[in-house]
Parts: C-alpha cells; sequence; structure tokens
C-alpha cells in the first residue's frame, strides 16, 4: 500500500507541476514571438588583416578531442565510461579533403567531440562555411544532423560531458541555426526572447526589444531558438558569420541576423561572476557528417548593427 500512495503522490505532483510553457511564460511573458526580420546594417570593417584558421593543406593549429566510444551515454551524471580524449589516432574522424573541387575539414561525427584552434582570439569576425554530409551515427542517426561552432573557449579538455570544453554555442542544425547555447554549468548568456509554445523545451526564441533571459546549462533555459531559420537546403554550403566583442556577439546565417547575446562570463562556484571576453573555437563532431572551409577571423573594434526591417 506504501508503494502504491508513493507512487500516486508522484503522479500527482508531476500531473500538478507547470509545463514548460507555463514556465516560460512566467519569464517571458504572453508575448509571442511574431516574425521579425533583421538585417545588417553599418557592417564592421576589420581593423587589421584576415587570418586564415584553416590552411587548405592539413589540421596545422587544429587538435582533436574525442569523448566516449558510446556517445549515447555523454549526457548521464555517471556515464560509466573513459574518454577517448587524445588517447588515439583520428584520421579516422577527422581529416583534410577535397569536396566540391576543394579543400575542406571533415568531420565524420560518429564519435563525439571536437577539433579545437589553438588560436585564443578576441574582438573579431569569423568567417566559415559548412554543409551536411550523407553520414548520421547512433544515437542520432534518425535525428536531425547537428553539430557547431563553440567559441569563447577554455577551461580543461572534456570538462563538458567528456566531450567538450565550456564556451558559447553558435548552434548548427536545420531549423536552429544560430541558436545560443550554454555549453557548461560555469558559462552565462544574456539575451532577449519571447514565447514560442510550437518550441519543445525551452519554449522561447530569440526577439529584439523581447524580455531579458539568461541562458544557464542545466536550467529550464538552456538555449535560447534562433529568430528564424535561414539555413540553406541539405547539400548546400551555408555561410556563418560570428562578430565578437568583449562579453558581446552577434550571430549571422547566409547574411540573416538571427541571435544577438550579451553579458558573456563565467560563474565561479561562490558566485562570482567574470566576463568572458576571450577564448579558442571549437567545431563539434556530434552525431552528423560534416564538411568546414574558408574558415577565417579578422579583427574588428565594433559589432555590426541589427535593425528590423518593416
Amino acid at each position: 500500500m506504501k508503494t502504491i500512495l508513493l507512487a500516486a503522490t508522484a503522479v500527482l505532483a508531476q500531473a500538478s507541476a507547470p509545463s514548460p510553457v507555463d514556465q516560460a511564460r512566467a519569464i517571458v511573458g504572453d508575448a509571442p514571438a511574431t516574425s521579425q526580420t533583421l538585417v545588417l546594417t553599418d557592417i564592421s570593417q576589420p581593423t587589421g588583416p584576415m587570418r586564415e584558421l584553416f590552411n587548405r593543406r592539413d589540421l596545422t593549429g587544429w587538435e582533436t578531442w574525442l569523448g566516449y566510444p558510446d556517445p549515447a551515454v555523454t549526457y548521464r551524471d555517471r556515464p560509466g565510461a573513459t574518454p577517448i580524449g587524445r588517447s588515439r589516432a583520428t584520421t579516422g574522424d577527422v581529416a583534410v579533403k577535397t569536396i566540391d573541387g576543394q579543400p575542406a575539414l571533415w568531420v565524420k561525427g560518429q564519435t563525439w567531440g571536437a577539433i579545437v584552434h589553438d588560436a585564443d582570439l578576441r574582438d573579431y569576425h569569423l568567417r566559415l562555411e559548412y554543409r551536411w554530409g550523407d553520414q548520421r551515427w547512433a544515437p542520432r542517426a534518425d535525428k536531425a544532423p547537428n553539430n557547431g561552432l563553440l567559441y569563447h573557449t577554455h577551461g580543461a579538455p572534456g570538462a563538458v560531458f567528456g566531450t567538450w570544453q565550456p564556451s558559447v554555442e553558435f548552434e548548427m542544425m536545420p531549423g536552429s541555426t544560430g541558436m545560443a547555447v550554454a555549453v557548461g554549468r560555469d558559462v552565462r548568456i544574456r539575451t532577449t526572447a519571447a514565447l514560442d509554445p510550437t518550441l519543445i523545451s525551452p519554449p522561447i526564441r530569440y526577439r529584439m526589444g523581447g524580455k531579458p533571459v539568461e541562458i544557464v546549462n542545466g536550467t529550464l533555459i538552456w538555449n535560447v531558438e534562433n529568430a528564424r531559420d535561414a539555413e540553406r537546403p541539405a547539400g548546400e554550403w551555408n555561410t556563418l558569420d560570428l562578430y565578437v566583442l568583449g562579453d558581446r556577439a552577434v550571430h549571422v546565417v547566409n547574411g540573416v541576423p538571427v541571435m544577438v547575446v550579451e553579458g558573456l562570463a563565467t560563474v565561479a562556484a561562490d558566485g562570482t561572476r567574470t566576463p568572458l571576453t576571450h577564448g579558442r573555437i571549437q567545431l563539434q563532431s556530434e552525431g552528423a557528417e560534416t564538411w568546414f572551409r574558408r574558415v577565417a577571423v579578422e579583427p574588428i573594434d565594433r559589432l555590426p548593427k541589427v535593425v528590423e526591417k518593416r
């Protein structure tokens, strides 16, 4: 009887718990995330020479870190496994190959992890091109391809789920490219958002002029969806532009601004907040074959403006 009562109590508690939509509504209000057409103006001009991060010949400047042999355990509190890290050759995971007549960074995606560039970057405009390959791997074999450009990377390799370093993520996934994600429990990201009940969790989307929110891994708002889908159809190349100045950034997909973030920071165990203003970049491996090319950065001293076109 006691077991039955405990089970019934748990069911009732779950039934009475507010839904993700109700929880999000309490944070951002009822104003819906109606469509906005955002455009870039006053584009930042480089203040110095462009630097190619991919030399189009080999992986000079890049280092690979791999997570668990079975990616399905990645998000478990106790994965029961040890990350691969740098303990084996990775030529079958990452390589320079030719596609569409040009050299590109090839990421197989079967084992999760990242290739990390050694440059500590600040105040820059980064541009790269990517396209999805054909291969998908468990546990995401039947899901949309997923990857990410991670910036302001800091901390120890594998500190996040044994697989990535703490960072801010410029998400790459059909429908969500440009989404902002906090990678690591110490990372904080501020932006503005509005309610979008069509999303699963969290049901909020970036909106210029929306309610201020803070993205914190492990909470309801662990990401904020992009303003709109600007990715091209599968098989085509996409261009990502990332503008970063100190603790602020603008995510641009195929020329369309889809996310503005600020207040990038790390928070220590005692609550001390430190602005996050520089770091390395990671290109993820997360279950989908992906090609990257033309990866380059140039210094800037201001961000472009993002305005709503009416």
